[in-house]
């Protein structure tokens, strides 16, 4: 996160998430105590009650502390419904000098940086703010755990809504891909694969603070968010590549990026989709198929499930496959062990070639697609006249 100049006084609205509510509340508590001329609102969504619970505090206590009901359950109305303008009595009051909003645990920034970017520019509702730091919370010791296991929001009981069937994975490492700036807790002696598999998704460009007592508001002050930036980082066309700085002692992360100019095949991908997208990985990329050229489709794995859809066009984009996985180690298989993961990425690129359309099939340029069904339309959607 590169430190740049003050271009205007407007106050610095910092963006804070995480997957854990005591890392959350902590990371609250160390600013706000710290300097006093800051206020943190919190927000919590009581899926059951169907309430948003609201609470700001600054270092002398809690300075409200309410229960909103909630008109739509998406986080995103919630923000526009509440936070837009219990931010904006905030930076009128005169007592603050900066703003944190702590979001609900399990939230992913990008929609809410999004609303409060637009809000903030010159003659909106929150143009006495900026946004400055988008920054996430984590316990490094859990990162690997938390990353590529299977577990569900709902199982530990952060689910934003009844019936939110998120992986823990899946948000965490969201998280992660959209932030400026990631901070650690935990011993990263005892946990070398999850501060790998950390630095292997965060956002390039994004900072790394090791410990919440060097979490300082001159750090996060100093940020300067960039939404065009931030829908880059989070767009699948932004996965991150792999990494060739050198790696703790025992860590045990990697990255695998698979490329190709040619489509996947529509039946083969169908048929073979759980090759490339289960098992204990992130995955996220684009690709696309020879029944819709013009259409760039989206691939993002994580805690065992995978999602794909379609974008849209490429819009001037050279249509291509790429998919970038990041894992650690690999499973015990017929081989015997497979401690560094060499073996399981064989399989991720055998069955990357498998999938993909031969020479010989695309030397038609995809006519021999037309009149066949549409196999993927369950996931990608109706083919369009124009596709």
């Amino acid at each position: 996160m590169p430190v740049q100049p003050r271009s205007d006084d407007r106050i610095p609205l910092h963006v804070l998430t995480s997957i854990d509510p005591v890392l959350r509340d902590s990371a609250v508590f160390g600013i706000v105590v710290d300097t006093p001329r800051t206020v943190a609102l919190r927000h919590d969504i009581l899926a059951e009650s169907g309430e948003l619970r609201r609470v700001v505090v600054d270092a002398t206590g809690v300075v409200e502390d309410l229960l909103v009901p909630l008109e739509h359950a998406c986080l995103s109305c919630a923000v526009r419904e509440d936070a837009l303008p219990t931010l904006r009595e905030l930076a009128r009051d005169g007592r603050w000098d900066r703003v944190v909003l702590a979001l609900p645990v399990s939230a992913e920034s990008l929609p809410v940086s999004r609303a409060l970017s637009a809000a903030s520019e010159p003659g909106s509702e929150l143009d006495a703010l900026r946004v400055a730091t988008v920054l996430t919370v984590l316990d490094v010791e859990s990162a690997e755990t938390d990353l590529l296991d299977d577990e569900l929001v709902s199982e530990r009981g952060i689910a934003l809504t009844e019936d939110d069937g998120r992986a823990i994975g899946e948000v965490l490492a969201a998280q992660l891909e959209h932030t400026d700036l990631v901070v650690t807790s935990g011993d990263l002696r005892a946990a070398p694969t999850g501060s790998g598999l950390v630095d292997r998704l965060r956002a390039a460009g994004s900072e790394r603070v090791d410990g919440l007592h060097h979490l300082t508001v001159a750090l996060l002050d100093a940020g300067r968010y960039d939404a065009v930036d931030g829908e880059r980082r989070a767009h699948p066309l932004g996965a991150r590549g792999p990494l060739h700085a050198p790696v703790m002692p025992g860590d045990a992360s990697w990255t695998l990026e698979l490329t190709s100019s040619r489509p996947f095949h529509p039946e083969r991908l169908l048929e073979q989709v759980e090759r490339l997208g289960t098992g204990r990985l992130r995955s996220r990329g684009v690709f696309w198929v020879p029944n819709r050229p013009d259409s760039l489709c989206a691939w993002d794995g994580a805690g065992g499930q995978l999602s794909i859809g379609e974008l849209g066009p490429w819009q001037g984009l050279t249509a291509r496959t790429r998919l970038v996985f990041v894992g650690a180690g690999g499973e015990d298989g017929p081989d015997g062990p497979d401690p560094d993961g060499s073996a399981l990425r064989a399989e991720l690129r055998a069955a990357f070639d498998e999938i993909l359309a031969t020479g010989e099939e695309m030397a038609d340029g995809g006519l021999r697609w037309l009149g066949r069904e549409d196999v993927l339309a369950p996931w990608l959607g109706a083919r369009s006249e124009a596709a």
